[in-house]
């Protein structure tokens, strides 16, 4: 069973970066490598091959496999609703929602599910490349822990602990979190990787040093801070930017409190041609040329947030000076007059009035919806491929000027009768390049850009694994995945 686990200090400390760096490295060796997440908490999602929903980090892990994403590859997806309950996603499908309480007692069921798919994946794979999630050093967390060292005791895996320089404190954070651990947990761990580093090496040489002697473990490399690098975030909005300059589109997206798949705007915040800004909580939308409304876990409770922030108004305004309104799943739902859910599945029980911007209705099904899509955006015609999540089943007179008709024959979504308005199911839209141009033009500039996003992301996964060629122990890492040298 050839099986590596990243571990990493913190949250945001590098573990996805570095596992779909060690995926792409493995893949160039003509190795058959799979990624694998026990536990993701995210609610940036994908759809998998064989129907059912993983954390998007490990979707974007399995093209740096050369595969297509698989339920296994992200057994237990937890998706929070409140800040103190979540869906329970199980081998891709929803089986309930339960607070934090509720699931630490629910643990040994999700760590079957958990071994069942690394079972499966050392069935077929040479290598297993797992990610770890948060710290193993959270201690409120430790019993039937099946993310991180629970997980790597089970299985009997060598360990990774990957921090953070550019943050500060990188040798408390290996120390600390090494010290916090049990004895056969500290064995387990078989080095460091110290993650974005800047400057000249050599002063950072006597840390090192001193690492090494401190904990008996050797420091497997340091990799360094990468500038113009783009891959999609497991949980936190990236909101770095190029300065852009010409004639540019101003796009603005609310942040609201269970925004989902905030993924979607990566391909608009590198686009050139477009300023996209993340509004944040209590601020005003700014003005701007195309509001989108996003995706959301709990859309009653933030279309509620939305109007508190007066947000509602500003969009209303927007579209009385001829701007553009664009949702995607959730925020398509807002855009319709009501959104019921009468069976409690996103919070109480209840129905709640839409914006009205577009002549249709949502009811919350248990139910689900989960596909891989590809179509043409209308009246352009432009091809585009996504993907659906969503409870929501949407009706009302406004489908008849749908906004895209997929290739199963399907319509989705709707546009208002004056074309201001526009909502859609449909995640990963703004993907296909020229699905993104159809909309960058409606909402207002003449001239767009084609930009590839899909090798913009090639190209930054293949910069990972030159990383890992150039800076890490590769012999060493070969030994810990069980390989010849």
């Amino acid at each position: 069973m050839n099986t590596l686990m990243v571990q990493g200090t913190t949250s945001d400390a590098g573990k996805s970066t570095l596992v779909t760096a060690l995926c792409r490295w493995l893949k160039r060796q003509g190795l058959a490598v799979a990624p694998f997440k026990p536990q993701n908490m995210a609610l940036n999602s994908a759809v998998t091959a064989d129907g059912g929903e993983i954390g998007r980090a490990q979707a974007v892990q399995a093209q740096a496999c050369g595969l297509a994403p698989h339920t296994d590859m992200n057994p237990v997806l937890l998706k929070p609703n409140t800040d103190i309950g979540a869906q329970v996603i199980i081998h891709g499908r929803a089986v309930t929602s339960m607070n934090a309480a509720a699931y630490h007692d629910y643990k040994k069921v999700a760590m079957a599910a958990v071994l069942e798919s690394h079972q499966r994946l050392c069935s077929q794979y040479s290598v297993v490349m797992v990610e770890g999630a948060g710290s193993p050093a959270e201690i409120n967390l430790r019993a039937n822990d099946i993310a991180n060292m629970g997980f790597a005791e089970a299985v009997d895996c060598p360990v990774i602990l990957v921090a953070d320089i550019d943050r500060g404190g990188v040798f408390a954070h290996l120390v600390g979190t090494l010290e916090l651990l049990s004895e056969s947990e500290q064995a387990r761990v078989k080095g460091f990787v110290i993650n974005r580093f800047r400057g000249d090496i050599a002063l950072l040489k006597p840390g090192l040093d001193w690492l090494e002697q401190r904990t008996g473990k050797p420091v497997l490399g340091v990799l360094p801070y990468l500038t113009d690098f783009h891959l999609e975030a497991e949980d936190a909005i990236d909101q770095r930017q190029a300065a852009k300059s010409g004639d540019v589109l101003r796009v603005a997206v609310p942040v609201l409190p269970r925004i989902s798949n905030h993924t979607d705007f990566d391909p608009l915040r590198l686009h050139p041609q477009v300023q996209l800004s993340f509004v944040a909580p209590g601020q005003p939308i700014p003005p701007a040329d195309l509001i989108i409304l996003p995706g959301s876990k709990s859309v009653r409770a933030d279309l509620a947030r939305l109007r508190e922030h007066g947000w509602d108004q500003a969009v209303q305004r927007h579209l009385r000076y001829g701007g553009k309104v664009l949702g995607i799943c959730g925020g398509y739902q807002m855009l319709g007059r009501s959104i019921a859910d009468p069976h409690g599945l996103e919070g109480p029980a209840g129905e709640s009035a839409g914006l009205a911007l577009l002549d249709v209705d949502t009811v919350l099904e248990p139910e689900k919806q989960l596909r891989n899509v590809s179509g043409r955006l209308l009246p352009d015609g432009a091809a585009l491929s996504g993907y659906e999540i969503h409870a929501g089943v949407t009706t009302g007179a406004g489908l008849e000027n749908p906004a895209v008709m997929l290739d199963d024959d399907r319509a989705d979504g709707a546009l208002s009768a004056d074309g201001q308005v526009m909502g859609t199911y449909l995640h990963g839209l703004f993907e296909s390049s020229g699905a993104t141009a159809a909309i960058l033009r409606w909402a207002g500039l003449s001239v767009v850009q084609s930009v590839d996003y899909h090798a913009l992301r090639e190209r930054d996964i293949d910069r990972l694994a030159d990383q890992v060629e150039q800076h890490l122990d590769t012999g060493r890492l070969r030994s810990l995945c069980g390989l010849s040298l």
